[in-house]
Parts: structure tokens; sequence; C-alpha cells
């Protein structure tokens, strides 16, 4: 593999490890907000309107910056059916076709959010809830994690073409 392959897989898998590592915390994020929204309507008698959605939004970064990680650490499910009996060589083959299948998806999937994220810095786009807030900034780190997904993807190919070569990456 040339080296600025090697040098592509090598910093986005970084990149995505410790990013992933970071977002395991939004857990914690997401049930301190749940939490306050309980507490706030037993003790204070006041519901928080504004916590469910930032929790939605707080699960939204959660999956979207945090799924390279769980692609690049193998957590994602599979058919296992057939799966296992085959070959290295034969599952690298195999992988290589899905995630190009994926990498489309990802790309039309990135073009779409950008489309509405600028819509929505355009028109100062607001949610239709109560406490309406703007949605730009969560259609940004929608579209930051698509982004990294999309990355992650072409990294997961590269190093199916790797194994499928019998070469190291």
């Amino acid at each position: 593999m040339p080296p600025f392959f090697r040098a592509y897989v090598r910093y986005v898998d970084r990149f995505n490890y410790y990013a992933g590592r970071a977002m395991m915390y939004g857990f914690f994020v997401m049930v301190a907000i749940l939490l306050w929204s309980s507490l706030s309507k037993a003790i204070f008698v006041v519901p928080a309107f504004w916590t469910l959605e930032v929790a939605q939004f707080a699960l939204v970064a959660y999956y979207l910056v945090g799924g390279p990680y769980a692609m690049q650490m193998g957590s994602n499910v599979r058919m296992d059916l057939f799966y296992s009996n085959w070959s290295l060589r034969k599952k690298a083959t195999f992988d290589s076709f899905t995630v190009l299948l994926l990498i489309l998806y990802l790309g039309v999937l990135l073009y779409g959010g950008i489309s509405s994220t600028m819509y929505a810095i355009d028109y100062q786009e607001r949610s239709p809830s109560l406490w309406r807030p703007l949605m730009w900034p969560i259609k940004s780190v929608m579209c930051f994690g698509i982004f990294l997904m999309l990355l992650q993807a072409v990294s997961e190919l590269l190093k199916d073409i790797a194994k499928m070569r019998e070469v190291e990456i």
C-alpha cells in the first residue's frame, strides 16, 4: 500500500478512536439531563421544557460521532450465517463491496445534511417545540458525525483492500 494510504488509515483511525472514547462520556451527559428533568418535575413542580430536546440532541451526537469508533472496533452487527466460515480474503472481498455501498449512502446523506444545515443557517430554522431552539447546531454536529463515518468507511475499505492483497497496512 502506498504511504499516503497508510497515513490516511493511521490518522483517521486515531482521530475516530479518540472521538469515540470522548463520546462514551456522552451517556453520562444524557443521564444528567434526564435526571435534571425528573428532579425539576418532582421537586420544583415545574417541568424543564428544554430537557427532552437537549437529551435527544445529545443522543444524536453520541451515536453519530461515536459511530465511526464502533465501526473501527468491529462492534457492528453482522449476519454471521456464512461469514464466519469464509476465509480472511473472502471476508475482505465481501466487506469491501458492502463498504462501497455504505460510502455511497453516506455521501448522499452528507450531501443532504449539508444542504439542510445551510437552509437552517440561512433561515434561522427553529424546532417546532415549546422551547424552539435553533436547529443549525445539531445539524452541524450531524454533518460532522456523518463526515467522520465517511472517513472511517474509506479507512475500512483501504484495510479490506490490503487484506485482499495480503498486505499489512
